[in-house]
Formats: C-alpha cells, sequence, structure tokens
C-alpha cells in the first residue's frame, strides 16, 4: 500500500502562520527525514501562498530531485495580466499538477463570490487542472461554482473546517459540517482528510472525531476522500498521523484503505508517480 500525504508545505528563511512550527526553514530534505521515519513514501506539496513565488521555486526544485516522493500544486498572482497564459502553461513546470488557494487576505474574501474568477475555473476546468481550497465557511459559494463547472475538480481542505465552517475542536470543530457532506453530490468536489489530530483536545488516536471522519467517507467515498496531514501543525508524530488512518479506525479496511491512503489522491491528481 502507497502512502501518499496530500498535503505538506515547504519553506525557505521564512515566517510561517503561528500555528505552524515557528522555525525559519523547512526544506525537502526535513520532509524526507520525516517522511521516512512515518513510513510515507510521497507527499503533495503545497506552496504557502503568502510567501510569493519563492516556494513554488523551492517545490519544483524539490520534484526535480525527487520525481517519485513529491508533487505540487502550487499557486500565483490571480490578479497578474497574464493570468490565462500562466494557467495554459502551468504544467510546463516539473510537478505543477494543479493548484491551492486560501483567499485568506482581506482583498480575497469576495472572491468567493463576487465573479471575479469565473475565468480562472473556466480556464482550470479546460486545462484539467485541479484546484484544492480552504472552503471552510463558503460551501454555499463553492457549490455554485461545482455546479457552473462540472468539469473543474475542486477538493476541499481540511474535512472542510475553518473559517466559519467550523473553528476549534472537537464537537464544536465540525459544527456545520453537514454544509460540506451536501456538496458530496457533486462529482467533481472531492476532501481532503488532512490535519485531523489539530481538530481533536484528546489525545491519540483522537476517537471524539472518529465519527466525524466516517461521517465524511460514507458521504464522499473511498474515491474522493485523501489522507493528510499538513504536518509542521500537527500536534503528535508524523507516525501518528498514519497510524490514527491506518490502525485506529476498523472500518477502513482493505481497497478502501489503500484509496484513502494514498491511491485516490494519486488518482484525482492524474499523478503517475514514476516507478
Amino acid at each position: 500500500m502507497q502512502i501518499v500525504d496530500s498535503q505538506i508545505h515547504l519553506w525557505e528563511n521564512a515566517r510561517m502562520s503561528p500555528q505552524h512550527r515557528q522555525i525559519p526553514t523547512y526544506n525537502v530534505d526535513d520532509a524526507l527525514k520525516e517522511m521516512a521515519e512515518a513510513g510515507v513514501d510521497a507527499a503533495v506539496i503545497h506552496p504557502p501562498s503568502t510567501l510569493g513565488e519563492a516556494p513554488n521555486v523551492q517545490a519544483v526544485e524539490a520534484v526535480k530531485a525527487h520525481p517519485d516522493k513529491f508533487c505540487i500544486l502550487g499557486n500565483f498572482d490571480l490578479q497578474a495580466p497574464n493570468r490565462e497564459e500562466i494557467v495554459r502553461n502551468w504544467q510546463q513546470r516539473p510537478g505543477m499538477l494543479g493548484f491551492r488557494f486560501t483567499f485568506n487576505q482581506p482583498h480575497q474574501a469576495s472572491w468567493w463570490s463576487d465573479g471575479s474568477l469565473d475565468w480562472f475555473w473556466a480556464a482550470c476546468g479546460r486545462e484539467k487542472l485541479p484546484v484544492g481550497l480552504m472552503a471552510g465557511g463558503h460551501m454555499a459559494d463553492l457549490s455554485r461554482i461545482a455546479e457552473r463547472h462540472p468539469g473543474l475538480k475542486l477538493h476541499i481542505d481540511h474535512h472542510g473546517r475553518g473559517g466559519s465552517g467550523g473553528s476549534g475542536k472537537d464537537d464544536a470543530a465540525f459544527a456545520n459540517l453537514g454544509e460540506m457532506l451536501a456538496l458530496a453530490k457533486y462529482p467533481n468536489v472531492a476532501v481532503k482528510l488532512s490535519g485531523a489530530p489539530s481538530y481533536s483536545s484528546e489525545p491519540y488516536p483522537y476517537r471524539n472525531i472518529h465519527k466525524y471522519i466516517r461521517q465524511i467517507f460514507d458521504a464522499f467515498g473511498p474515491q474522493r476522500c485523501f489522507w493528510g496531514t499538513d504536518i509542521t501543525r500537527m500536534p503528535c508524530s508524523y507516525r501518528q498521523c498514519v497510524t490514527m488512518f491506518t490502525e485506529e479506525l476498523p472500518w477502513l479496511q482493505g481497497r478502501d484503505k489503500e484509496l484513502v491512503m494514498g491511491d485516490a489522491i494519486c488518482d484525482w491528481l492524474g499523478w503517475k508517480r514514476p516507478a
């Protein structure tokens, strides 16, 4: 069974948000060391969008050096004059299989609903580029986007938590889960089961949130649920992030487990990992 982390960050000489490890650099060597210790075979790099182009470059260099270990969901300035050209040529950059955006800056809040990104959704659908989004609190907006662009693959970060879609821990973090589960009716919408340990105040294996993971799995199915960590903000070891799913969820077995733990994210992104 291949184990593929659906989200990690790399950065150099930068300051990450307070939820992450407050260290100046987390590079490819750091990631590979932790992945090896945890039994993680590969990972999808998400260059932090608040840090500009440098993390994209860093991610591309990681892919060049380790094409069997990494692919990328990158980002760019969506207001750039040549933005349509950037999307059209995106996959010419090594490892770039799609995009990931958080829209966590004040001037970006309106982008969910004001139509200013209609060109982007259409372009990504046309170019077959999946888009990952921090969509907590914006499920109605995401529903409209998914319905208008059925050929566009959209996946929701971190169980759909964050924003007004669920904050805090334990039951409070999943208070509005129903809004996300309603999006399972769209075959072009998937969910990253990433960052699970951070949503529980209990110790490992965080049993009080297992029921919510099961609800997401039942709604979206194993082909649209992607295990992941966002490891640099997890409250436990990388290995525990793995075993929480591989050993502590008795209902996740066989082919379903293989899909959730790695095969499904590779299929969704079209990542054909080199042997």
